[in-house]
């Protein structure tokens, strides 16, 4: 990728279920595109990743996350410039959603779930990734 290249970061925010403590992610609905997609966002100039990534989840989702492994890194076209999004696993370890300009809800869904909510299918290959993380645990 060349300096034009659009860095951003996010993480596949997950939990075990209140109720019945299976695994739960956390989708985010960003009404200015009307999708469902994973907490992401651009970095700040100088801004590590992960800090990165931490940071959006906490603006896009209101919880604080404890990161885990990193997951795949996605590359693909946004409004004609390549992008580049660093993902990291990561568990939801406190908050509370409120909507903001970005998100104006958010979807804690099982994995199978989320899978099928996701409107890009280039994300469900992060759940996939995370979930086999899991399995093999």
């Amino acid at each position: 990728m060349n300096d034009t290249t659009v860095q951003a970061a996010g993480c596949v925010l997950w939990r075990r279920s209140p109720a019945a403590g299976g695994l739960e992610l956390c989708l985010v609905h960003r009404p200015k595109y009307d999708d469902w997609s994973h907490p992401k966002g651009k970095l700040k100039r100088g801004e590590d990743a992960l800090t990165g990534a931490l940071r959006e989840v906490a603006e896009e989702t209101g919880y604080t996350a404890e990161p885990g492994s990193e997951l795949p890194t996605l590359s693909y076209l946004a409004n004609g410039r390549p992008k580049r999004v660093r993902y990291w696993a990561a568990e939801a370890t406190a908050g509370a959603f409120a909507p903001n300009d970005e998100v104006d809800r958010i979807l804690w869904l099982s994995p199978a779930q989320a899978r099928h909510r996701l409107t890009q299918p280039r994300d469900r290959d992060l759940v996939d990734a995370l979930t086999r993380r899991f399995e093999h645990r």
